[in-house]
């Protein structure tokens, strides 16, 4: 029987946890206004305009989905396609960033704490918005607030194996009630099922917002949840995937993929700004983060340059097709991969672009003349080896330190691999969002699901039910201009999964679902390798103290 999760019992975690939340330095506000619920007493009695505080929830989620840290840094950095060494000074951050890719992360890791707490924040206040007490509630709020109560709950279960929830009605000190298991997953499929029975459907372009994305979730933004939670149930449940969930997986995607959706040709304008064919759900919060947390300072002058952070493993690189120390046009890369471009691009007055002298480069940068488009010579997918100004000069980095030549390797002052004492060239940089599209915001078209996702689902699916995905890989690699596969394993899938869909926060959760989050890669505390407890992020100690329903992953 489905347990619904109106609970009785509740919340001295969540009235920690929010006022807690409301102190994080965050692109959101997470404070509760006057204006959005009514609370008397320190009883909660209903969400009066439950419009406007969806609106504020959904940029809460879509403002934690476009950050560099939290989320992403736990989605992306602990696996083998994301670290940040510390160059010099820079990137240090009490070692935080080097603890998330080696693996020796404490209790107390700051993303770690911040994701327990955003995410409970975010579905506790749809548990709000479903509340009896919220009588204002249309159909179509319920449906959205269903479908950010499941997205809250999953990311929660999937990163953490346990959900804290309560009755938004319930008495203020009452423990939390806590999920585990079948019972979250349970909640999790109810809501989603909920959610796609009122939203509204709706192919590429419905949704609102200023270039059509969707801002909210249609039904095949439900179905694609819904999808991802069935394709990693096993993992929850410490079982082996169940056929009759691979079926329906199946099945999920083929409704998504008759509402008009499709694997939209020209990879990287799917990061423009514009609608297209494969964005299923898009968030209204600003891509800065993806633009530039890896371009190095010198990169290009759009918006003062780049933070010269975040980076990819050459064996991560290395996964696609082409010259591994090159990544200039001609060197035989898979459209995926992406370019590294030798001189800008003509300047034709595109909408979102700019001449280049609108914003005069340094002096130590090529200033060149009008006419080209500000920014276009920054590359996009991986970018190794000598980058190039607009007019086609060499750059070079700060301070007279050598050419901006981005390395393979991670190597500190004495040329051994290490995570410290980096200079500022080292690492395979990445980027899906050009910088030189509406001058690097692009700030209504985050991506956060889209189709080609939800093609490889449905190919797993086949394959774990004992089908033979082989032709729906290769229809997809042939679109990216790869060359096609003779057979298909479950590392080709996870392989595939790598090459179409790095920083989009779904490595982490692919690598635990085939078995290899706890796999060795370069850099990596050996102490961890092979360690399944790292499968689990920890409970942060301060929620362990506030709600005693709450108890610790084992290994911590």
């Amino acid at each position: 029987m489905k347990r619904n999760i109106n609970l009785s019992r509740t919340t001295r975690f969540f009235v920690g946890a929010l006022m807690i939340a409301a102190t994080i330095t965050s692109c959101t506000d997470l404070e509760l206004e006057e204006t959005d619920s009514v609370i008397a007493d320190a009883r909660f009695a209903g969400v009066t305009e439950p419009s406007s505080f969806l609106d504020g929830v959904f940029g809460q989620l879509y403002g934690q989905i476009g950050t560099q840290s939290n989320i992403f840094a736990l989605s992306e950095v602990t696996t083998d396609a994301a670290l940040i060494p510390t160059r010099g000074a820079d990137w240090g951050d009490n070692g935080a960033w080097r603890q998330l890719h080696q693996h020796n992360w404490p209790v107390n890791q700051r993303d770690i704490e911040a994701t327990f707490q955003e995410f409970n924040s975010i579905h506790f206040k749809a548990a709000q918005v479903l509340s009896e007490l919220t009588t204002a509630a249309t159909t179509e709020d319920r449906g959205n607030a269903f479908f950010l109560r499941a997205m809250g709950m999953w990311v929660i279960l999937d990163n953490f194996a346990q959900v804290p929830v309560r009755d938004p009605a319930a008495p203020l000190f009452d423990d939390v009630v806590v999920l585990r298991g079948q019972e979250a997953v349970d909640q999790i499929v109810s809501d989603l099922n909920e959610a796609i029975d009122v939203l509204p459907a709706g192919g590429p372009g419905a949704g609102g917002g200023e270039f059509a994305a969707h801002i909210r979730p249609t039904k095949a933004a439900a179905r694609f949840l819904l999808a991802k939670v069935l394709l990693n149930k096993h993992i929850y449940l410490e079982t082996t995937p169940d056929n009759a969930d691979m079926q329906q997986v199946v099945s999920l995607v083929d409704q998504i993929a008759g509402d008009s959706y499709g694997i939209e040709s020209g990879y990287f304008n799917i990061f423009r700004p514009e609608s297209d064919n494969e964005s299923i759900l898009v968030g209204t919060a600003a891509t800065d983060a993806r633009v530039f947390n890896g371009l190095h300072y010198n990169s290009s002058n759009v918006r003062g340059g780049g933070w010269n952070g975040f980076s990819t493993l050459a064996e991560y690189y290395d996964l696609f097709e082409g010259d591994e120390n090159t990544n200039v046009a001609g060197s035989g890369q898979e459209e995926r991969r992406g370019v590294v471009p030798t001189i800008g691009t003509p300047f034709t007055g595109e909408d979102g672009t700019e001449d280049v002298l609108t914003h005069p480069l340094p002096t130590n940068a090529d200033q060149g003349p009008d006419g080209f488009t500000d920014g276009s010579s920054v590359g996009v997918g991986f970018l190794i080896g000598q980058q190039y100004g607009d007019t086609g000069a060499a750059l070079e980095a700060r301070n007279g330190s050598g050419p901006l030549k981005f390395t393979r390797d991670f190597t500190d002052g004495n040329g051994d691999i290490n995570l410290i004492n980096n200079n500022e060239v080292t690492g395979i940089r990445v980027t899906k969002y050009n910088i030189s599209y509406d001058q690097g915001r692009n700030r209504n078209h985050l991506i956060v699901f889209r189709y080609s996702d939800a093609h490889l689902m449905k190919a797993e699916a086949i394959h774990r039910s004992g089908g033979d995905a082989t032709a729906m890989i290769n229809e997809l690699r042939l679109i990216r201009n790869a060359t096609p596969l003779g057979a298909v394993t479950d590392q080709d899938i996870l392989d595939e999964r790598g090459r179409e869909l790095y920083a989009e926060l779904w490595r982490r959760n692919d690598l635990v679902r085939f078995g290899q989050f706890t796999n060795d890669w370069q850099l990596k505390d050996p102490a961890y390798v092979g360690d399944d407890s790292r499968n689990k992020f920890p409970i942060p100690a301060s929620q362990l103290i506030l709600n005693p329903n709450l108890t610790q992953n084992p290994g911590y």
